[in-house]
């Protein structure tokens, strides 16, 4: 039996995940279906708990995101911006910093809403000034800030197992992931499951176990410069090693990105930006029946209406 405003109506069957391949030097997604990997979603879709605002919210991976935007209420951190809405076909960027917002173009992620309800990453370091200074905002705080929805920033290394490469400067192909921590583990499971024929595990941080905190002062942490597509508001980065964009360090909208280097293991770069395409953990449309007391009321007086109905 179904009570009205009560009982979820059965969930409708998803559309079929859409696949994407990146364009050189950080294009969007076309479209067309990888080289190598599998980013199908049958069995693989898990969910994790998010606290947002003191409140548990659910990220599922392969989710589909959604839902109503709302106004971040008074009292709250961020108080006045919008936040959710983001789906699932909205997620991906391009390698400029403050690319994945749904509608809204331009570098850098000052003053922005959260169309996805997690953070966009940080860079790290002293506040920056001219040309850099969009890529070093601190209104979202250090990059171990506990209080970011997933919990602090942490970065995972990919090695191609590709034996071989015409680009002996970046050869083995290594590329990075950094994320929240709670979307980040997420990754990890997704890309072991669709990657690991192209991944050196030996050399790689590819289990949930050893993702590593993001250490802006390290020299080997992925840089701004090497970022070569942002995602879901850009609260997700890939990276590779040895790329080093300079347009990312200027302010200029028209900026030209260098082209991606010649040689690299571009079968396993089309499998990770798939998989993070597809997986990354989006927090579910509908959010839970508050129990406050306009609520309570609320419930309490349907209740009275269902049973003089059943009577």
């Amino acid at each position: 039996m179904r009570f009205p405003f009560i009982t979820r109506r059965a969930e409708e069957p998803q559309e079929s995940h859409r696949r994407y391949r990146r364009k050189g030097g950080g294009g969007k997604g076309s479209g067309k279906g990888a080289s190598g990997g599998s980013t199908g979603s049958s069995s693989r879709s898990s969910s994790s708990s998010v606290t947002i605002a003191g409140s548990s919210r659910s990220a599922t991976s392969y989710g589909s995101g959604g839902g109503k935007a709302s106004t971040i209420p008074s009292g709250q951190i961020f108080a006045g911006r919008i936040e959710g809405g983001g789906t699932r076909d909205q997620v991906f960027g391009s390698s400029t910093y403050g690319s994945g917002y749904p509608g809204i173009t331009g570098r850098g992620v000052a003053g922005r809403g959260f169309p996805f309800l997690f953070w966009p990453i940080v860079w790290g370091g002293a506040a920056g000034i001219g040309s850099t200074a969009y890529l070093h905002d601190t209104e979202y705080g250090s990059p171990d800030n506990t209080s970011r929805p997933g919990g602090p920033m942490m970065t995972s290394t990919f090695v191609s197992s590709a034996s071989t490469s015409s680009n002996a400067t970046l050869s083995p192909t290594t590329f990075h992931i950094l994320a929240d921590n709670t979307t980040l583990i997420s990754l990890i499971s997704a890309i072991t499951t669709n990657c690991s024929s192209n991944i050196n595990t030996s050399s790689s941080s590819s289990n949930t176990s050893n993702p590593s905190p993001y250490n802006a002062s390290d020299p080997n942490a992925p840089q701004p410069e090497s970022a070569i597509e942002y995602y879901r508001a850009s609260s997700v980065v890939l990276t590779l090693n040895g790329y080093n964009n300079s347009a990312a360090l200027s302010s200029d909208e028209n900026a030209t990105n260098t082209p991606l280097p010649t040689g690299i293991d571009t079968t396993l770069e089309d499998c990770l930006n798939q998989t993070i395409g597809a997986a990354v953990p989006l927090i579910d449309g509908a959010r839970s029946i508050h129990t406050g007391v306009g609520s309570v009321a609320l419930l309490s007086m349907l209740f009275v209406v269902l049973q003089w109905l059943v009577v």
